[in-house]
């Protein structure tokens, strides 16, 4: 198993602290869970309905034609490759590492690029998969660039993948409104934003076609009832969307202030988290996690990646330490 923020439990063993010590900021989940509605009886008692709703709410939300509900996006991650015989496929790197491992381990020959290597390469591809806004770095990628690179890999009967996990704080940037085009693939995570990974779901958007290939291979009730009935109310509580696109983007804006005043100026990020490559990454980590503070750590390039405190109580906990290593360090 590939390495992921959120594993506090090992953590917890690892250094000694209980787990209500801990304040865990290893992971780019909104620290603010939207409302849970109340889940009727037989959302658990009935095998879950795909008409109840749930695709049309997702579709208003995100603005898409067509879309498939998967058990959290890395369902798709993991299920895309088997939908191609072995090919070229090109990754934007760095990357959320499942990508790629999902690729390779299908049998598809792995090119890792970076953005200026792109447009040289791009017409020996038959897939290019990237992660906007990046996944660790925070980096975006227009969406006319990427409408223009689809455009190229389409005409040859390519893919462009593109993993929006981190986009519902910035939607203008987005192609999601035009995956119905062929080629256009874009994964959509609904934990991330709306605070409630532990749900399992995500989107998929592309042509009609793709979609039922991938849902006869995903196979039918991967979304179970109460996740249908919770996601739906998410979906079209616009009021607490507002609040949440704000007070991220607030808190971001102070964590990143904060890394800088120790430091550690920020390397990229987005609303969700803050980035911030040195070569002392992983000293940094540690320093903090003997403390119960909990980030990624990231070791090509060395690198941190911090999610939002969710309370001036923490925020304060963290720049404290944040103060202790500086001094330490100097």
């Amino acid at each position: 198993m590939l390495e992921h923020g959120g594993r506090l439990l090992r953590a917890v063993r690892q250094y000694g602290i209980a787990r209500e010590h801990w304040l865990d900021l290893s992971s780019g989940i909104a620290p603010w869970s939207f409302p849970i509605p109340p889940i009727p009886l037989e959302a658990w008692a009935r095998l879950p309905e795909t008409e109840d709703g749930l695709e049309q709410a997702a579709c208003a939300y995100y603005g898409a034609r067509q879309l498939l509900p998967v058990a959290g996006s890395q369902a798709a991650i993991q299920a895309l490759p088997s939908l191609r015989s072995a090919c070229r496929v090109g990754v934007l790197a760095p990357c959320y590492a499942e990508h790629p491992y999902a690729w390779q381990r299908a049998g598809h020959q792995l090119l890792e690029l970076d953005e200026a290597k792109v447009e040289a390469t791009l017409d020996s591809l038959d897939v290019l998969m990237l992660v906007n806004p990046n996944n660790p770095t925070g980096h975006r990628v227009s969406p006319e660039r990427l409408l223009a690179w689809h455009a190229r890999l389409a005409v040859r009967g390519g893919w462009l993948l593109v993993d929006e996990a981190f986009m519902d704080n910035t939607p203008g940037d987005s192609v999601v409104g035009y995956a119905d085009r062929p080629g256009l693939i874009v994964l959509r995570s609904f934990g991330k934003f709306f605070g409630l990974a532990g749900v399992r779901l995500g989107f998929v958007a592309a042509e009609r076609s793709l979609l039922l290939r991938l849902a006869e291979l995903l196979g039918p009730w991967t979304i179970n009832g109460p996740t249908r009935v919770l996601a739906q109310a998410s979906l079209a509580d616009h009021a607490t969307q507002r609040i949440q696109v704000e007070r991220c983007a607030a808190a971001s804006q102070r964590l990143a202030a904060m890394l800088g005043s120790a430091g550690l100026t920020p390397s990229g990020g987005c609303d969700l988290f803050q980035y911030v490559c040195c070569e002392r990454a992983a000293q940094l980590h540690d320093f903090l996690a003997r403390r119960g503070i909990l980030v990624r750590l990231f070791e090509q390039p060395p690198a941190i990646r911090l999610g939002l405190p969710a309370c001036a109580a923490d925020e304060q906990r963290l720049a404290q330490a944040l103060a202790a290593y500086q001094k330490e360090t100097a």
